[in-house]
C-alpha cells in the first residue's frame, strides 16, 4: 500500500525539506507538505520540488484537515503545536486522518531549552527576554505527554540529545535578534557593547 506522510511545514520547514532533498523516496511513498500559510507552501515547493510526483503541497488548517478518515500512515508536527490554542481539536483531527495503526510524530522542547543563551542574555541585561511566551508551558516536554494521552492511547517520549558549538559571536547575536522578545529594546543601541560582551564570554 502507498505510505502517505502529512507534515505541517510551519517553522520547521527547513529541517524536513533538507531531509527530503537528500532522501530517495521509495516508489510507493507519497508525502504531503502542508501549512496554513500559502507563502510557506510556495517556499517549500520551490525548495524541494515535486520529487517525481511523490511530493504534493496543500494549504491546510490542521483543525479541519480536508482528507478522508484513515488517509495517512504518519502525520508529523515539528515544533508547531505550542503555537496552537485548540490542540485537543487538532489532536482529534489528526487521529481521524490516521490509519488504524498510524503514527503521529510531534516534537517540542522543555524548560531548559537554550538555557545557555538565556543565561548569557540575563548576564548582560536581566530585563531582556527572548520570548513573549514560554512555549514549553503551552506544549513542552513537561506537559505534552499528558495532553496527547487525552486523545491517543499510546504515547512514547523519545529524547533527542544534541549540541551546537558556536565559536563566533555574529551567528549567535543574529539568532538572539531574531527571537520574539524585547531584546531590540535593550540591544539595538548597545549592539557593539553586546557584541564585545559575547566575544569575551566565548573566549
Amino acid at each position: 500500500t502507498q505510505e502517505q506522510l502529512a507534515h505541517r511545514v510551519g517553522k520547521s520547514r527547513e529541517h524536513i525539506t533538507n531531509l527530503l532533498r537528500l532522501l530517495k523516496l521509495p516508489e510507493d511513498v507519497h508525502v504531503t507538505l502542508s501549512d496554513q500559510s500559502q507563502g510557506m507552501v510556495k517556499d517549500a515547493r520551490n525548495y524541494v520540488g515535486e520529487g517525481k510526483g511523490q511530493i504534493s503541497y496543500q494549504m491546510i488548517d490542521c483543525r479541519q484537515i480536508p482528507k478522508e478518515d484513515h488517509s495517512f500512515d504518519k502525520v508529523i508536527a515539528n515544533h508547531v503545536l505550542f503555537y496552537l490554542d485548540d490542540r485537543q481539536q487538532v489532536f482529534n483531527e489528526i487521529k481521524r486522518v490516521l490509519k488504524q495503526n498510524g503514527t503521529f510524530i510531534c516534537s517540542t522542547y522543555g524548560s531548559s531549552h537554550m538555557q545557555e543563551i538565556t543565561q548569557l542574555i540575563k548576564d548582560f541585561d536581566e530585563r531582556i527576554t527572548l520570548s513573549d511566551h514560554k512555549l514549553y508551558d503551552v506544549f513542552g516536554l513537561e506537559n505534552g505527554e499528558e495532553q496527547l494521552k487525552k486523545v491517543f492511547s499510546q504515547v512514547k517520549e523519545i529524547d533527542y540529545e544534541d549540541e551546537l558549538l558556536v565559536d563566533q559571536p555574529e551567528p549567535l547575536i543574529s539568532y538572539i535578534l531574531s527571537c520574539h522578545g524585547n531584546q531590540h529594546e535593550y540591544l539595538n543601541h548597545r549592539y557593539l557593547e553586546f557584541k564585545d560582551f559575547v566575544r569575551k564570554k566565548m573566549a
